[in-house]
């Protein structure tokens, strides 16, 4: 994997941004973790930036870090929903099952249509020109995708940036990064029914062709740069073989041997338009879909689409080269940044760990605020995560040995991670027990759940981090997070914090009433 480095140029311009933050007074953000035993506090103090503050209180260090106000605007549902299903499966169910019936649509006149496909389809190289079918889809997304295409619009802001630079490299229309929307929604770490995955929906073996791998901790067809470098390979090679780029994008999406039975059943045609009806379904919406969300981004103004895009810029953020295995969640900790940040900056480590592997360049990718922060204390950074990997419970000799099956009934406001948490099962384990392709639940629906039980009683293992006998209650203070709080009780977890108290996410408020025992 390949380190990116922002051009000096850009460098400039957003340090120049993040210099208007240094003439105010910044907020400190304090964060504490559990002190390396063979770290002292003025070991680390003397490598910390002058904005750090580094002090002991018994056994736990306290990091003051600055909280600058530009970096730290991401707005936390934007993050989320790069991780929601809802978005991928309304773009991918649209155009499987795409509807060409008339829509009235008066914002939009046919005569106006048709002006503005026309200069669209001089400055690009796709056929953009009109016919009943895509006004058909044009008008419905602009009727009733409306909400769905504004979300998209933010995200893309992070996106296209990269995807551009990608696609001018190698000389490809610059139009092609709609395709991704078309494909994903814009999200990393999709999955269709079928299997394809990431940003431009690599099926495995296709992935392999164009140098993607796919290990237990790491999935390349995630990757945002190196999943845009290989699909703009593929791209150019369909494009190379078929002469258009109607084909090419039909031949991306169902393979070039779909394209080809096609063309030799509409005897002699080679217009996507002639030949759409030989095509599986699903390619049959697949153009249409590619051309409305062009001609929606390209018009978006027009149509009073506006775009608060991301606090970060893909520009305001770097990569290094992780020496290591560490988890997100400990990066988190040391450097101050949200989770569900990471996770979105870090799309293709599977199970939120960068593994170390000899001969393997994996990288963290980070906003560059926090890059200063992560390399000016790397040695006390590594040391504190080889500590926790250390200090994680062993498995137990005794348990597990038998397994057993219960039917779960989905209820109103269930989701796939809440239910393998409270059955102590992976979402993976559920989905592939029950054949399913996605994530989504409907109520009443009923899942087959493999417990497991211990030889003695037959009953399902509780987590070794249950407390017996009186439920416990905590009082969240100002700095608190749930993983300094379950430092305090002995033998609790966060995920037994979050389980016991129905918490989703890692955000707290001072006040806030928490459950520390199961009771």
């Amino acid at each position: 994997m390949k380190q990116t480095f922002i051009p000096f140029v850009l460098f400039l311009l957003v340090g120049i941004l993040y210099g208007q933050e240094k003439n105010t007074t910044s907020s400190l953000k304090t964060k504490k973790i559990q002190i390396v035993d063979s770290i002292t506090v003025q070991q680390i103090s003397n490598e910390l930036p002058t904005t750090v503050v580094a002090t002991k209180t018994k056994d736990t260090l306290v990091f003051a870090l600055e909280d600058l106000k530009r970096a730290r605007k991401v707005d936390s549902l934007w993050l989320q929903e790069l991780y929601k299903s809802e978005l991928f499966e309304d773009v991918y169910g649209t155009v499987t099952n795409q509807s060409y019936e008339a829509v009235e649509y008066e914002e939009l006149p046919t005569e106006l249509l048709k002006e503005r496909l026309a200069k669209l389809n001089d400055r690009t190289p796709f056929n953009v020109e009109y016919n009943p079918s895509l006004e058909s889809v044009i008008k419905h997304y602009l009727k009733n995708r409306r909400r769905t295409m504004g979300r998209l619009m933010a995200l893309s802001d992070y996106y296209f940036p990269m995807f551009e630079e990608t696609l001018d490299k190698h000389n490809l229309p610059l139009e092609l990064k709609y395709l991704a929307i078309v494909e994903s929604a814009l999200n990393p770490r999709a999955k269709s029914r079928v299997g394809a995955t990431g940003l431009w929906q690599f099926m495995y073996n296709t992935g392999k062709i164009y140098g993607l791998e796919v290990s237990s901790y790491v999935d390349e067809r995630s990757d945002p740069l190196l999943a845009t470098e290989a699909a703009s390979q593929y791209l150019k090679s369909l494009y190379n073989s078929l002469g258009d780029w109607d084909l090419a994008l039909a031949a991306y999406n169902s393979g070039p041997g779909n394209v080809a039975k096609a063309l030799r059943r509409a005897g002699g045609y080679t217009n996507y338009w002639n030949i759409r009806h030989h095509l599986p379904r699903e390619t049959a919406g697949y153009l249409p879909a590619f051309l409305a969300t062009m001609y929606i981004f390209e018009y978006a103004k027009e149509h009073g689409f506006t775009s608060e895009g991301p606090a970060i810029p893909y520009v305001a953020t770097d990569t290094l080269h992780v020496k290591r295995m560490i988890t997100l969640e400990q990066v988190a900790k040391i450097t101050n940044v949200d989770l569900e940040e990471l996770q979105f900056l870090n799309p293709s480590y599977k199970l939120d760990i960068i593994p170390f592997v000899e001969d393997e360049n994996y990288v963290l990718r980070l906003p560059l605020d926090a890059v200063g922060k992560f390399v000016a204390n790397e040695d006390a950074v590594y040391a504190f995560a080889e500590k926790e990997f250390n200090d994680r419970e062993k498995p137990l000799p005794e348990f597990f040995e038998e397994s057993s099956s219960v039917q779960y009934r989905v209820r109103s406001g269930d989701y796939l991670g809440r239910i393998a948490e409270k059955y102590g099962v992976t979402v993976s384990q559920i989905k592939r027990w029950n054949g399913l392709r996605s994530n989504r639940l409907k109520v009443g629906q009923r899942l087959t759940i493999h417990t497991r039980k211990t030889a003695s009683s037959g009953s399902v293992t509780q987590t070794k981090a249950s407390v017996k006998g009186e439920v416990e209650m905590y009082t969240v203070r100002s700095g608190d997070s749930l993983w300094s709080i379950s430092q305090k009780f002995p033998g609790v977890t966060v995920q037994n914090i979050k389980k016991w108290n129905d918490i989703s996410g890692t955000k707290l408020k001072p006040g806030m009433k928490l459950r520390v025992s199961q009771g």
